[in-house]
């Protein structure tokens, strides 16, 4: 069983990252959802409840919307909470050793614009090594992260091609579960 860490604040209004949990909740694995913003709405994060859940699944999926080239607040205050010293780095800090680190996220503006000459000047996964340093320093095995451009209907992606892409994403991060879990 994997654990799944929404940090989206508004999954209700979100069509690609629903869509992924959705067809994650339908799929064989049963993952443990834990959405951010419903469980902690005044962010007050209970560490030891999310420390619990972390320790029961060997494979951990930050699931959410690249926002301003990084993550949620949310999230973010969810690792600087929960990531305690001595829990997930310290010379005691091994709770989450060898367990699985996976990124997926969705990325709202097309491809062509996360280049060296595109408007955001850089690729996607260069906005990554903060992701990958974590699960480094908390001793986890960083997975390439899992992603994909075009989430935005304000941008004229359509509906169906949104929740296309996003049933696509769903199923690569699927087969990298199974894997995980044999």
């Amino acid at each position: 069983m994997a654990l799944i860490i929404l940090g989206h604040p508004d999954i209700e209004q979100s069509l690609a990252n629903k869509t992924i949990i959705e067809e994650l909740e339908k799929s064989s694995l049963s993952p443990e959802i834990r959405n951010l913003a419903k469980l902690y709405p005044d962010y007050r994060i209970d560490a030891k409840s999310e420390q619990e859940a972390l320790l029961r699944h060997n494979s951990v999926v930050f699931q959410y919307p690249l926002y301003w080239y990084n993550m949620p607040a949310i999230l973010k205050h969810w690792f600087d909470v929960v990531f305690e010293y001595q829990f997930a780095y310290g010379s005691q800090g091994n709770k989450l050793e060898g367990k699985h680190f996976i990124p997926s996220f969705t990325v709202g503006a097309p491809e062509t614009e996360y280049q060296p000459l595109g408007e955001h000047h850089f690729r996607v996964h260069e906005f990554c090594r903060n992701l990958e340093q974590t699960a480094y320093y908390a001793r986890m095995k960083y997975t390439e992260p899992l992603y994909f451009h075009g989430t935005s209907v304000n941008a004229g992606y359509t509906v169906e091609n949104i929740r296309e892409k996003a049933k696509a994403q769903a199923t690569k991060l699927i087969k990298r579960l199974m894997l995980h879990e044999i």
